[in-house]
């Protein structure tokens, strides 16, 4: 697949689709959601002890939070009224510390992982800062705790593939974003040789089982998520070679 480096485009209407008849899942379905995501919980706890000092914050997660960085700067540095974030698989917290300590005007960040014991660990670093740190929640992507038009900016990085239903996510972090925010999403990019050799052989295979298997999505069906929930003026990003990571932006 040939990429785009700035790709964007304004889907036909911007409400949010919502059919409950056609979402329902079966019996089946929600078996296998609550086993992807009991799988990506386990995994995750048992990795936060050592996720700071894991090669994968070298290869993918400095990268992306530095792409979320240069999006952020680009669309809010000429402007004076402070934001509330809300990232989304936050981990051990290091994306919203870069926040609240940057120049930006932040006034509210909030971490949710789905990991009790990220959430922890995040606790511990954040206690460390005192006023002004980041706080953290241990909630479900697909369930937010947070009331509609909550926050100006949701970000979510290299998690989304954990995700067993992924549609449904998206259209949850737009209902808590208000009018003219923005969500930001970092995953895998498995769209060219390098990228499926990565993310669709060896990941998908090192964090799945028969009954829990994640799943990147291509470029266009992110895209298409994005579009399906009502977000405009979507736009995308690739960056990367080695560990080809990409973004997907869209504005409420």
């Amino acid at each position: 697949m040939t990429t785009q480096q700035d790709d964007i485009s304004t889907p036909e209407s911007n409400a949010p689709v919502r059919d409950a008849a056609s979402t329902q899942p079966g019996a089946m379905e929600v078996k296998r959601r609550r086993a992807v995501k009991h799988k990506a919980r386990a995994q995750f706890d048992s990795w936060a002890h050592t996720y700071d000092r894991s090669i994968v914050q070298h290869l993918l997660f400095q990268p992306s939070y530095r792409l979320f960085m240069q999006e952020l700067y680009r669309w809010r540095k000429d402007m004076s009224a402070p934001f509330d974030l809300l990232d989304i698989g936050a981990g051990t917290g290091t994306w919203t510390a870069m926040v609240a300590g940057s120049p930006l005007p932040s006034r509210r960040v909030v971490g949710l992982d789905y990991s009790k014991n990220m959430c922890q660990a995040a606790h511990r670093k954040a206690a460390e800062v005192g006023a002004g740190a980041p706080g953290f929640i241990n909630g479900d992507a697909e369930h937010l705790p947070f009331e509609d038009g909550s926050f100006d900016v949701v970000t979510c990085s290299n998690s989304f593939h954990h995700y067993p239903h992924q549609q449904a996510a998206i259209i949850e972090m737009r209902r808590i974003l208000r009018p003219e925010g923005r969500l930001m999403l970092i995953d895998g990019f498995r769209d060219n040789v390098i990228g499926w050799t990565v993310f669709d052989f060896f990941i998908t295979r090192a964090e799945s089982t028969p009954t829990a298997k994640v799943f990147h999505a291509p470029w266009s069906q992110m895209r298409s998520y994005f579009e399906h929930a009502g977000f405009r003026e979507v736009r995308q990003r690739k960056s990367g070679i080695w560990a080809p990571i990409f973004i997907t932006m869209g504005v409420v």
